[in-house]
């Protein structure tokens, strides 16, 4: 009792922490989820680190920096957005994440052990690690058949690997031998 008392005749002010979205559209889309209020290029950190699912699908989107501070995130859908980059490193409790129709040139998941599902086709991937993503159990890697697109993929540490849809892209072989749960696969135009 003698503590809730002093509480109360000594309150305690806890000063924000801010995380900055230097993208205008990002953090409109923050503001009309109910994350942000205000255009300042700033974010609560705590209004942001408890989020598990955010979609900023379809909003034109060119650059999500901020995200890492999302450190609760399980799901990211940035689908149909103009991002050229994209760093979910921080990300580590991220389980699905949404990042087809952008301009990818890289997309390191290393840290993201947890992910089960990866949808990043439609980009300008050249390369794709999933190496240390062996709870994947779906991998959406498909391309428009252009000249880029993934060269080689390697699903061997992927034995969760349930659906493999790697459609036009530049692969010459694909093993899936050590994907023994695999049930679609889907693999033309390559």
């Amino acid at each position: 009792m003698k503590n809730i008392l002093l509480l109360f005749m000594f309150p305690i002010f806890v000063f924000g922490q801010y995380t900055s979205i230097p993208s205008p559209v990002f953090e409109q889309r923050l503001i009309d989820l109910g994350y942000d209020t205000i255009h300042d290029g700033q974010v609560f950190t705590v209004n942001i680190s408890a989020v598990t699912y955010l979609s900023v699908f379809n909003h034109n989107i060119v650059d999500l920096t901020g995200i890492a501070d999302f450190t609760a995130l399980e799901v990211l859908d940035c689908d149909f957005s103009r991002l050229t980059s994209l760093d979910v490193s921080q990300n580590t409790a991220l389980k699905e994440l949404y990042c087809d129709y952008n301009q990818l040139t890289n997309l390191d998941i290393s840290q993201n052990t947890a992910l089960i599902e990866l949808s990043c086709g439609f980009n300008q991937l050249t390369n794709l690690d999933v190496s240390q993503n062996t709870a994947l159990n779906g991998l959406y890697c498909a391309n428009d058949g252009s000249l880029s697109g993934l060269a080689n993929l390697d699903v061997s540490q992927n034995t969760s690997l349930e659906s493999l849809f790697c459609v036009g892209n530049q692969l010459t072989s694909l093993d899936v031998s050590q994907n023994t749960a695999l049930i679609y696969l889907s693999c033309v135009y390559n």
